[in-house]
């Protein structure tokens, strides 16, 4: 190959392998497999009959197994109106059952019902499979790095949303930003 063909601006472009452009990379990487996740769930909950938030509160109440309305809001940031609204939706569908605590009549747990869950299991299976596949493609030590990376993500994240949101109650704004509309120009006679 002749290397003297190539532009001297193409040799000398600097590296794009600096450790913040890694991080940029990083940034954006998460952010499009957010935006996929996204679209996933709406085509998922559409499929059910679902809101995308049903399907995520669902999510929850499975994987936790069980759950106060209280620990929703908090995973979700919705108010308890709002629960309590996506719960009764939820117990309504046949996807969810409340059930009294056993020793503190004052709490009330969710639970999700197995059998109205499999459906939306079945769905979901197949990717399921897919990402297993790859992610076994993985070493020990590359699955040890990425869940750590995840689990800390995670936590930073919902820190920061809890910041956000205590930030907004302080404030009182909700659009502070909220670009005002523009009046269409009249036009001369």
């Amino acid at each position: 190959m002749n290397t003297s063909s190539k532009s001297p601006q193409r040799r000398t472009k600097p590296s794009r392998n600096t450790h913040d452009d890694r991080v940029g990379r990083v940034d954006v990487l998460i952010r499009e497999m957010a935006a996929q996740t996204v679209v996933t769930s709406q085509i998922v909950a559409s499929h059910f009959g679902l809101h995308t938030t049903d399907l995520r509160v669902l999510d929850i109440i499975y994987m936790r197994g069980k759950v106060l309305a209280g620990e929703l809001v908090k995973a979700t940031g919705l108010t308890s109106g709002s629960v309590t609204a996506l719960v009764d939706r939820l117990v309504k569908a046949g996807y969810v059952e409340r059930r009294d605590d056993a020793a503190d009549r004052r709490k009330v747990w969710v639970c999700s019902r197995h059998d109205a869950i499999e459906p939306i299991k079945e769905m979901f299976m197949p990717s399921q499979v897919r990402m297993y596949e790859l992610w076994r493609t993985f070493t020990a030590e590359e699955l040890e790095t990425i869940a750590s990376f995840l689990e800390r993500t995670t936590a930073l994240a919902a820190e920061c949303a809890e910041e956000m949101r205590r930030e907004s109650k302080s404030t009182g704004t909700k659009h502070p930003h909220k670009p005002h509309p523009h009046k269409p120009k009249e036009k001369a006679s």
